[in-house]
């Protein structure tokens, strides 16, 4: 499993695009990509991605994964489905995410560009997923758990032949995301701030304490209100380096790998 931080930043941020990670892995013999969240500002940031091989970035991901319907989380595919189009893709495209999945997305395209589905070079479809049912995400096994967010939001876990990845979108860890995170190679959760108290969102020190309860192989803390990053970087890397799993602050185009 290879993942990619295309983006680490919150919503608002003016200098780091909003959080998305590009996930390569085996599924049985056959490598599969997915892209997970894809915002108003990590829709460019995926195809100016260095770290992203060159075919990754032309002919796309074989899936998109929405954790919930928030501008910063969805509001990139547009650009993404147009630039995709652009390049002649022909594979399908999967869309995954929480109920209306389908009727939001095709909301956000038709407003940006009214006549591009009907352009399309390739097929799009939807699968929505619910929380506790297992799921595949283009040959990915999956299942979700509600967040602590404002909007319902899905955290995802992801199988691949050779490592699981958790993924919060946003809001903090509940029991549920406890579980579904147990044993992951990799967990990447939201940390709005520093410490817990944030109205729908997370923190480091509960990122910490999910990652260390769930037995986790490394933590990845995204999603950082972005004065609270500014400012206080080197002090949540000290609080990091204290977590008894590897545990760290990525910048844009950070690879993990497994």
């Amino acid at each position: 499993m290879r993942a990619i931080f295309v983006g680490v930043g919150e919503a608002f941020d003016e200098t780091l695009a909003n959080t998305s990670l590009f996930v390569a892995g085996m599924c049985g013999e056959v490598r599969r990509t997915a892209l997970l969240d894809c915002g108003f500002t990590a829709a460019a940031a995926f195809f100016a991605c260095q770290a992203v091989s060159r075919t990754d970035r032309e002919q796309g991901p074989d899936a998109i994964w929405i954790s919930h319907f928030h501008g910063d989380h969805f509001f990139g595919l547009p650009y993404l489905l147009a630039r995709l189009h652009e390049a002649g893709r022909t594979q399908p495209l999967v869309i995954a995410g929480g109920e209306g999945v389908a009727a939001k997305v095709v909301a956000a395209v038709d407003l940006a560009y009214p006549n591009l589905r009907e352009k399309l070079g390739f097929e799009v479809g939807f699968e929505t997923a619910r929380p506790g049912v297992g799921f595949s995400l283009s040959g990915f096994p999956a299942r979700a758990a509600l967040t602590g967010h404002g909007a319902p939001c899905l955290a995802l876990r992801l199988e691949t032949r050779f490592g699981s990845l958790y993924y919060g979108g946003d809001g903090a860890p509940t029991e549920d995301c406890r579980e579904l995170a147990s044993g992951c190679a990799l967990v990447v959760q939201e940390a709005y701030g520093l410490l817990p108290g944030v109205a729908g969102h997370g923190s480091v020190a509960e990122a910490v304490e999910l990652a260390e309860s769930a037995w986790a192989g490394a933590l990845a803390v995204v999603h950082v209100r972005r004065d609270v990053r500014r400012e206080g970087a080197e002090a949540i890397r000290r609080e990091l380096a204290n977590a008894s799993v590897r545990a760290f602050l990525p910048e844009p185009g950070a690879v993990f790998e497994v």
